[in-house]
């Protein structure tokens, strides 16, 4: 895709010139592309109350795989027949999204992933000391131990091995790194995963996690934050602009607690912000997002950043004027145009925040016609039943306020 004269606005967005300033941009090294490695069938799962089928994993992989994701977790192999059924159907289906399985540092493991057919693996051991020590209760040792062996058994058996080391932003860095690259150098990674376990990063210290991993190892990075203090979106994107070349998100932050980084946040910001175009069809989005969501029994906000399903449903008088009078030209009223993300054309509700083109637009709608000072009636009669019902009007609710006025 050739560079846009005027990134921060084009046909479908309308973002902040100041995005695209050299004295914004100087200092960021963006990849030339960005690979997304989704982990909603593995991480994604672990949010409480979240069950997928295997044909439910199986769909969710053929959705993620039609819109472009470039590499898909299909689960952990070891954790149920179900869950290695899920992978091995996956993996089988030929899709063009890169099958990943995900496993622990145990041999056991790699090798079940191997017999599911997966080409890499996402290997996981704790890297913080206190963790290995308290959580497991093993000795430091037994985790290196077992890494160095796992990773090698991996490579030599032909897997790509991302190496994801648990709880790495609260790990002591000197220990961090040193355990990081002894894995690296007596066993093997192809990449590492920033993992920020428990989403406890700020974004001023993203920068110095991701040069210092790349000073001491010098491989590959992928990222892997979570939501907890809702920082992931911003985190992930930072370790972006240092380089960082694969991201791991989720559909619409489904994850352990507060969840994942969500993808359709993290994408759509860095096409209409940085100018970083994944290839993924983000037009997409939002039937992904509802379907995937339906089947994990969760629900979302309405005002859910891309995919909610109010986001584009207007109350607000002043921004119904605008609505209302620029048209088609909807980047005027809207960060981006609907049809981006596969989201419905703005709809003007009614309500208490309503104004008087509000009520033109609905007069409109149901061939009524009121002069100004009838409209301005019905507006309050609009109002007082909004407080009343303690929510938005129906059309015949609407019409029944309208037919108080005017006959």
């Amino acid at each position: 895709m050739a560079p846009l004269k005027t990134p921060w606005i084009t046909e479908k967005w309308f973002s902040s010139p100041w995005n695209y300033l050299p004295e914004a941009t100087g200092a960021l090294e963006l990849p030339k592309t960005l690979r997304v490695h989704d982990v909603t069938l593995r991480d994604g799962e672990q949010q409480a109350g979240v069950e997928f089928t295997t044909n439910e994993k199986l769909r969710i992989a053929e959705l993620l795989n039609n819109a472009g994701i470039h590499r898909i977790e299909a689960g952990l192999p070891a954790v149920s027949p179900a869950d290695e059924e899920a992978v091995r159907r996956i993996v089988a289906e030929g899709f063009d999204s890169e099958i990943y399985a995900f496993s622990r540092c145990m041999v056991d493991d790699v090798k079940l992933a191997l017999d599911c057919g997966a080409t890499g693996v996402v290997m996981e051991v704790p890297s913080s000391h206190h963790l290995i020590e308290k959580g497991y209760r093993w000795p430091v040792q037994k985790a290196l131990d077992l890494s160095i062996e796992a990773t090698n058994f991996a490579h030599e058996n032909g897997l790509k091995v991302t190496f994801f080391p648990i709880d790495a932003t609260r790990a002591d860095i000197v220990e961090y790194l040193d355990m990081m690259e002894k894995v690296a150098t007596d066993g093997y990674v192809d990449a590492v995963a920033l993992v920020d376990t428990f989403g406890v990063l700020s974004p001023h210290a993203v920068s110095y996690f991701v040069r210092k991993t790349r000073e001491r190892l010098g491989v590959p990075m992928e990222t892997h934050f979570h939501m907890d203090f809702g920082m992931g979106v911003a985190n992930t994107i930072l370790a972006v602009t240092e380089g960082v070349e694969v991201i791991q998100t989720t559909v619409t932050g489904l994850g352990e607690r507060s969840g994942n980084t969500p993808t359709e946040e993290t994408i759509l910001a860095l096409l209409t912000m940085y100018g970083l175009d994944t290839g993924i069809k983000t037009e997409h989005f939002t039937a992904i997002s509802r379907e995937v969501l339906e089947m994990a029994g969760v629900a979302q906000p309405g005002n859910r950043p891309i995919v909610g399903e109010r986001l584009f449903d207007v109350e607000s008088g002043i921004i119904a004027t605008w609505v209302r009078n620029v048209g088609d030209d909807l980047i005027e009223t809207f960060p981006f145009r609907p049809e981006l993300v596969g989201q419905a054309a703005p709809e003007i509700v009614l309500g208490k925040g309503s104004g008087v083109d509000s009520i033109a637009v609905w007069l409109e709608r149901n061939d009524m016609t009121a002069d100004d000072d009838a409209i301005l009636e019905i507006l309050g009669v609009v109002k007082a039943k909004s407080l009343e019902k303690k929510g938005l009007l129906t059309n015949e609710e609407f019409v029944e306020c309208a037919l108080k006025v005017i006959t």
